[in-house]
């Protein structure tokens, strides 16, 4: 049994999708973990493996045909789970190449734009960003400044986009901008003239993650390059909650790797005559933690299940990802404390994802957003 699999959930997963999730766990082991110290100190992301992600089917692994992995969504859940638990900016890659930007293009696109773009991205040929969030905007995404105008063949982009994945990166953006008073999503080349992309720098999160502003300047957009069905704020927001769906398994995996992380330390260091591990107060600690973790493997396995079958609410997606995230955050603080001072050397993965999960507790919905989703669901009035 593993050290956080007490109730042996493990059984409830299929041959083949443990396969995915022992295969994406040697992947983690083999080709990043031995980057990721010098990727975090030097604030870069270790781009040599996207071209590995791609070969194994993990970019877009829960879309269906153009080539791509057609995983079940348990399984892509898992893929989220062992990707996270080397680090989080690992995961945010795959969770904006797939959910993000090839999701949009494979259900708002045109069957040019599908066979253009989705093999390239799933092979990591091709990288992509979505451009939603603005600097004055945050947790009200309408309120978008980014401008749309008609032009002959095509439109003109104005505006700026902020925290955006992957965007230094990116050959295209996934870019939401106001058309009038309606919303529309378009592909933009990230050549394109007028475009700029700025890396941003001086991060103490997600440093392993490359997160970058872009800005459009008269940006033409060919009419071609716009998605067909990508109209109105519902469909930016289905973009999203494919994303949640990955976060609330993703972060089980950060979680799982600071306890075995701290399991392993106090069972060897001695103080006071015997190990930590021995102390009481450890104990409770340890076990508090292994029951956290598990509810969270329990309640992203029932909301997989709930996709599988076509029934999954986004409300029930925040419900999980704000727990999620909120546990895997209490898991790594609490476990940075039992570390003691070494908690805070980087040759421990524990403060590293301790510090990963303060952004992914904000980032695509903050927890109170969530929450006030959640009451909305409850009591069918909004509060926001």
């Amino acid at each position: 049994m593993s050290a956080t699999d007490f109730l042996n959930i493990t059984e409830l997963f299929s041959d083949e999708q443990q396969l995915v999730s022992e295969t994406v766990r040697d992947f983690v082991q083999k080709e990043v973990q031995p980057r990721l110290r010098d990727c975090w100190r030097q604030e870069q992301f270790p781009q040599e493996v996207v071209a590995s992600m791609g070969a194994l089917g993990l970019l877009g692994a829960n879309l269906h045909g153009y080539g791509l992995a057609g995983m079940d969504d348990i399984a892509y859940g898992l893929v989220m789970r062992e990707l996270e638990r080397a680090d989080s900016g690992l995961r945010s890659f795959a969770s904006v190449q797939g959910a993000l930007v090839m999701y949009p293009i494979h259900a708002f696109g045109s069957q040019e734009q599908k066979q253009r773009w989705l093999p390239r991205l799933q092979s990591g040929a091709a990288v992509g960003c979505f451009g939603l969030t603005e600097q004055y905007g945050g947790s009200d995404p309408e309120a978008m400044q980014t401008r749309a105008v008609a032009h002959k063949n095509g439109y003109l982009l104005n505006g700026a986009k902020m925290w955006i994945t992957n965007g230094s990166m990116a050959q295209i953006a996934i870019v939401w901008a106001k058309l009038g008073t309606e919303v529309r999503g378009f592909i933009v080349p990230c050549d394109s003239k007028g475009m700029t992309v700025k890396t941003m720098r001086g991060k103490l999160s997600l440093r392993v993650s490359v997160t970058s502003e872009l800005y459009f300047d008269n940006v033409f957009v060919s009419a071609d390059n716009m998605l067909p069905q990508a109209v109105g704020m519902k469909a930016a927001l289905s973009c999203l909650t494919q994303a949640r769906y990955g976060i609330a398994w993703g972060v089980i995996g950060a979680a799982e790797a600071c306890y075995e992380e701290v399991l392993a330390s106090v069972g060897e260091r001695k103080l006071f005559g015997t190990t930590l591990a021995a102390k009481q107060l450890v104990q409770r600690k340890l076990a508090l933690l292994l029951t956290a973790i598990t509810q969270a493997q329990l309640l992203a396995l029932r909301i997989g299940q709930l996709k599988s079958s076509g029934q999954l609410r986004f409300a029930q997606v925040s419900m999980a990802k704000q727990a999620n995230v909120a546990t895997a955050l209490h898991v790594a603080r609490t476990c940075r404390d039992l570390l003691g001072a070494s908690g805070i050397m980087d040759e421990y993965a524990t403060m590293r994802h301790m510090c990963n999960l303060e952004t992914v507790s904000t980032y695509e919905g903050t927890r109170d957003i969530h929450l006030l989703i959640l009451g909305q669901d409850i009591t069918g009035q909004a509060a926001f």
